[in-house]
């Protein structure tokens, strides 16, 4: 019978024990908030050696085309009495009061999906302002039935002819397809302020008489030619009128200061140089808020500098093959879509519930979903707002096509990277080195027709 073998201990060294002599495999300081930057990448980087870029157009007069804005406390609606200045028949007029008298005559009206705002050829005897909601304008087509002619959201209105005159009717029919909540200025609300404002009256009188200058569908200063003529004519004689007040984009910059202990710097400095670590990881956020800005900033960004009528709105919630067709008629020679991540999936289902099929493109070495041809690159930096809807923007980019540049300046002192620079501030009593990292940026719009943005994008269903 053989005896029970004994516990006598680990037969070899542990290797709990074993990493005190080894040397730890590293890698360098990971970053979860690192994004592919498609933005920065794609836009071309146009020197602005001036700190300052002109952008010099063709003289455009103003069309009041624009949004009006309205606040709400609570469930109490208004409009904001400055914003009745984008309409045409206000543009320019600088009695605040007035404005406030105007604003005040509007009242609220609810309206289900479904309900008919206006009908075409019907009197039309006031102003209607979306303050909430979606309307769609129908129009007759050849053979009877209704096409879209247009979807409206928040801030955009009809009717505005109907202020100053009777026998005016509505151009088109619009039909909500959302629920809406509209306020309506009657025509005699308007005539009896115009009645108690002199100013008011003569602004209007003045509006009838001016003579409305010679312009393109642009808005642009018309260039008169001839055309098709025999023989010997009197030709026209033109010149192209400029812009007087052109804009100017100033550089706008992103900044920290980098505290680095000199006791880490000396003496934790291998196998990977401290300071060096710490830089790239502050360059990298330095260059998410960079594109966050180029999107988001209400100066220069992209979602605030879209010209209104390149804006357009998503008609049935989802973005569609429709909506992308919509974005490209509008432009020529679009390069690249810019969406949320969330944004490109809803459109995927679109299109699988649709039968088609999306293009995969080659951008930089990395295969994307795209759409005719033109690439869709995902931007975590376009917001998504409470109720679940977003923007999908179109960019045509480059000084020579007239489109989206981006703004920057190389050669500045102290220079890490291309229009970025990483400064020594000093020594601090507790020994602890400052750096000051700034990054300098900007974007300019060149034409109008070189960005367009789909609006209110639903990307829960």
């Amino acid at each position: 019978m053989t005896e029970p073998q004994r516990d006598t201990g680990p037969l070899s060294l542990s290797t709990s024990a074993a990493r005190n002599l080894a040397t730890t495999t590293k890698t360098p300081p990971q970053m979860q908030s690192i994004s592919p930057r498609w933005l920065l990448h794609m836009l071309p980087w146009v020197e602005t050696s001036a700190g300052s870029y002109r952008v010099n157009r063709r003289l455009t007069y103003a069309l009041g085309d624009g949004r009006v804005t309205c606040t709400n406390t609570g469930d109490d609606i208004r409009v904001v009495p400055p914003e009745l200045r984008e309409l045409a028949l206000l543009r320019d007029f600088d009695d605040d009061a007035v404005l406030t008298a105007l604003a005040d005559r509007f009242t609220r009206r609810e309206h289900q999906t479904g309900d008919v705002l206006a009908a075409a050829g019907q009197s039309a005897d006031e102003l209607l302002l979306i303050a909430h909601g979606k309307v769609n304008t129908l129009g007759t087509g050849e053979y009877g039935d209704q096409p879209v002619l247009d979807t409206l959201a928040d801030g955009h209105y009809l009717g505005e002819q109907a202020l100053t005159g009777d026998g005016h009717t509505w151009p088109v029919t619009a039909k909500a397809i959302t629920p809406c909540i509209v306020l309506s200025l009657p025509r005699q609300a308007f005539q009896q302020v115009a009645d108690q404002s002199p100013g008011l009256r003569a602004h209007l009188e003045r509006l009838s008489t001016q003579e409305t200058p010679a312009q393109n569908k642009h808005g642009e200063a018309a260039i008169d030619l001839a055309a098709g003529h025999v023989g010997e004519v009197d030709l026209p004689s033109t010149f192209a009128d400029y812009d007087l007040n052109p804009r100017e984009y100033e550089l706008s910059v992103a900044q920290t200061v980098l505290r680095v202990h000199t006791r880490v710097a000396d003496l934790y400095n291998e196998p990977m140089d401290q300071v060096e670590q710490q830089l790239r990881l502050t360059i990298e956020e330095l260059r998410e808020e960079q594109e966050n800005e180029l999107i988001n900033n209400r100066e220069f960004g992209l979602l605030h500098n879209a010209d209104l009528r390149q804006r357009i709105q998503a008609p049935s919630g989802p973005p569609t093959p429709a909506d992308l067709d919509e974005l490209l008629a509008r432009r020529r020679k679009s390069e690249f879509f810019l969406a949320h991540p969330r944004a490109i999936a809803a459109f995927g289902r679109e299109c699988s519930r649709l039968g088609v099929y999306p293009d995969s493109i080659e951008v930089r070495g990395t295969r994307v979903t795209g759409w005719r041809g033109v690439p869709l690159l995902p931007c975590n930096k376009i917001p998504i707002s409470a109720t679940g809807s977003t923007s999908i923007l179109v960019l045509r980019t480059g000084e020579d096509d007239q489109g989206v540049v981006g703004l920057h300046q190389t050669g500045i002192p102290d220079e890490y990277e291309p229009s970025l620079n990483v400064r020594f501030m000093g020594l601090s009593d507790k020994a602890i080195t400052s750096y000051l990292v700034s990054a300098y940026y900007s974007a300019a719009v060149l034409t109008p027709d070189a960005l367009g943005v789909l609006e209110n994008v639903e990307i829960g269903r």
